[in-house]
């Protein structure tokens, strides 16, 4: 399927908009590395490299395309604030640009939140909101501040400057492995809403390897979508992931992904612990459960074919030391023992 990108007339973006994007965020996110995890090859049987987004401001990606946004709005917008609807990142990362740009922000988030988002939002100052257990719940109340405040709602991933930030972290991984004289085989990419992998089929536009998608099983509505040809809704089942589980992915996100992306590739919460205490005790990174999806791929060797060279993003690092510690109980043992 990862032939020329063709999305539909529901959104118009395309590369250019990505490269505007990195223009415009220039000095305002962190640049993350490019890692080459060869203490993981071995059992991947690939060179891996890692595109760190756990190392971005407030630990995830999601602070791309919430500058991005925020910063497109105009003077008169920002006065009457700006609010959003998330289980975690995408709320930090709005409330962080709401801070950067001196705004008011709201964010509405589900009961079952994970404590160390919830504390990230409340550490850049914005009022949280809990709306339910479901992206509807928090969705439907987000709307009603919405009409009741005049305030603009920064969608969590289905809006064009939110993809437009999110593919810079693709353009990024693609330019340094290009500078290492790297062609990548394939990229994974774990995906919720949809709006990292839209942005890294945007950013990889003229480039001829897979994007496959990762998600948790009983959570993968891009992969349901991909293969009916049109969006598929899902009521997520539980997942350590709890990044990745959305009822519906974005209409703009599934117009783009269905003309690049590749069929999706499901994961379970033991797949996900494994990789996530093997790059935490081999590289010493630490990502979320959701973060390590497309690595969790990558080490059970489940990508068609035999790829050589694969590209992997790290999506986020947000993660409750509890889960970390019970996680490396579970997990570590089979490390030490691989050597």
């Amino acid at each position: 399927m990862h032939g020329s990108q063709n999305p539909s007339t529901i959104c118009s973006l395309g590369r250019s908009d990505v490269l505007e994007a990195a223009r415009r965020l220039a000095g305002q996110i962190v640049r993350t590395p490019t890692i080459r995890a060869n203490l993981l090859e071995g059992e991947a049987g690939c060179e891996l490299y890692l595109k760190a987004e756990n190392l971005q401001h407030i630990g995830a990606f999601k602070a791309r395309g919430a500058l991005h946004a925020v910063g497109r709005l105009s003077e008169e917008a920002r006065a009457r604030g700006v609010i959003t609807y998330s289980s975690g990142n995408h709320a930090q990362a709005v409330a962080m640009a709401a801070r950067r740009f001196n705004i008011a922000a709201t964010i509405a988030m589900p009961e079952d939140a994970p404590a160390v988002k919830v504390a990230g939002v409340r550490r850049e100052g914005a009022t949280i909101v809990i709306a339910g257990t479901t992206s509807d719940d928090r969705k439907q109340r987000a709307h009603e501040i919405a009409a009741e405040t005049g305030a603009t709602i920064i969608q969590p991933f289905d809006d064009d400057h939110v993809i437009a930030g999110q593919g810079t972290a693709t353009l990024e991984l693609l330019e340094d492995t290009r500078a290492l004289g790297v062609k990548l085989d394939a990229l994974l990419v774990p995906t919720g809403g949809g709006g990292v992998l839209a942005g890294a089929c945007l950013a990889a536009a003229d480039e001829d390897f897979p994007i496959y998608t990762v998600e948790p099983h009983g959570c993968d509505a891009m992969t349901r979508s991909l293969s009916r040809g049109e969006r598929v809704a899902v009521q997520p089942g539980p997942t350590l992931g709890d990044g990745l589980k959305p009822v519906m992915v974005g209409e703009r996100n599934f117009a783009i992904a269905k003309g690049r992306a590749d069929s999706g590739v499901l994961v379970d919460d033991d797949d996900m612990g494994h990789a996530l205490v093997g790059l935490l005790l081999r590289h010493k990174l630490l990502v979320e459960p959701s973060g390590a999806a497309g690595l969790a791929v990558a080490l059970k060797r489940r990508l068609p074919g035999t790829p050589r060279r694969v590209g992997v993003m790290l999506t986020g690092g947000n993660v409750d030391v509890s889960l970390v510690s019970s996680l490396i109980a579970q997990h570590g043992e089979r490390w030490s023992a691989s050597g």
